[in-house]
C-alpha cells in the first residue's frame, strides 16, 4: 500500500483483528452486489469506502423519484438513469481507487453463474424471492459465500450462507422455494427509509468480516430487527439434510479467508 492508502484506511488498519493484512485482502477482492436499491446502496457505499478492489453492481432498474427516500446511492440528478450506472458514478466519487462494473440487466441463471464465478463474495440485496433463490443456487454450485438481507415495513433481517463450509445451510434451507408465502413489496406496503440503511450496513459488516477473515459471521443465524420497538432477535437454524439445492454439494476443505 502507498502512503495515501495507509492514510485512507488507517482506522481499519488500527484494528488488531483487521490490520494491514485484512486491508490488503479487501483491496484484492471482487464482490458481486445484486441490487442497487435500498439495501445495495448502503452496502455498496461502505464496501467502496472500505477499499474493496472491485465491485460488480447488477441492477436492471432505473432511478425513480420514489426511490430517493431510502436509496442513498442515488440523487435527484439520477432520476431516469439506470441504477447500476448511477451507483457507479457515486462510488467512483467516493473512492476512485475502487473499480466498479455496472451491469444494467437482470441476471438469469447463466449470467449469475458467470458473475458469481469471478467473485470472492456475493451480496443479495434484491427485493424478490425468485432472484434470491437464483442467487443462492449459483452460490451453492460455486461454493461462494453469500450475504443476504431483506427489509419491509418496519422489519429487517440478515444472514450469511458460507457455502464453502460443508455444515453450512443455504438460503433454501431457511426459506424453501415454492412455499405458499405472501411476497410483500415496498411499492405496495412501504418501508422505513433508515431500516434499509441498517440492514444494508449490516450486510457490509458481514462482508468485511468474511473478506478480512475476522470475527464470527452470521452463519446459521438469522438476525432480525423490529424497528418499531428497536428490538433485535437472533434465530438459529441448521442445514436441511434433504435440501434439493445444497444437500448433494461435494465436501470441501475448511475455507481460508475470502481474500486469499
Amino acid at each position: 500500500m502507498n502512503d495515501d492508502q495507509l492514510l485512507r484506511y488507517a482506522r481499519h488498519i488500527l484494528l488488531d483483528e483487521f490490520g494491514i493484512e485484512g486491508q490488503e485482502r479487501l483491496m484484492a477482492a471482487r464482490v458481486l452486489v445484486v441490487g442497487a436499491g435500498g439495501l445495495g446502496s448502503p452496502a455498496a457505499l461502505y464496501l467502496a469506502a472500505a477499499g474493496v478492489g472491485e465491485l460488480v453492481l447488477a441492477d436492471d432498474d432505473e432511478v425513480e423519484l420514489s426511490n430517493l427516500q431510502r436509496q442513498i446511492l442515488h440523487g435527484q440528478d439520477s432520476v431516469g438513469m439506470p441504477k447500476a450506472e448511477s451507483g457507479r458514478r457515486r462510488l467512483a466519487a467516493l473512492n476512485p481507487e475502487v473499480r466498479v462494473l455496472p451491469l444494467l440487466r437482470r441476471l438469469d441463471d447463466a449470467a449469475l453463474l458467470e458473475q458469481a464465478a469471478g467473485a470472492d463474495l456475493v451480496l443479495d440485496c434484491c427485493d424478490n424471492f425468485a432472484t434470491r433463490h437464483a442467487v443462492n443456487r449459483a452460490c451453492v454450485a460455486l461454493r461462494k459465500p453469500l450475504v443476504s438481507g431483506a427489509a419491509i415495513r418496519f422489519s429487517g433481517q440478515v444472514s450469511v450462507f458460507d457455502l464453502r463450509r460443508d455444515e453450512a445451510p443455504c438460503y433454501h434451507c431457511l426459506f424453501p422455494e415454492g412455499q405458499d408465502v405472501e411476497e410483500l413489496r415496498c411499492a405496495t406496503t412501504g418501508v422505513l427509509g433508515p431500516l434499509v440503511g441498517v440492514v444494508g450496513a449490516t450486510q457490509a459488516i458481514e462482508a468485511l468480516k468474511l473478506l478480512a477473515g475476522m470475527g464470527e459471521p452470521l452463519v446459521g443465524r438469522l438476525l432480525c430487527l423490529d424497528a418499531l420497538t428497536m428490538q433485535w432477535q437472533t434465530l438459529r437454524y441448521g442445514r436441511d439434510p434433504g435440501c434439493p439445492v445444497c444437500s448433494h454439494r461435494p465436501l470441501a476443505d475448511p475455507p481460508p479467508p475470502v481474500g486469499e
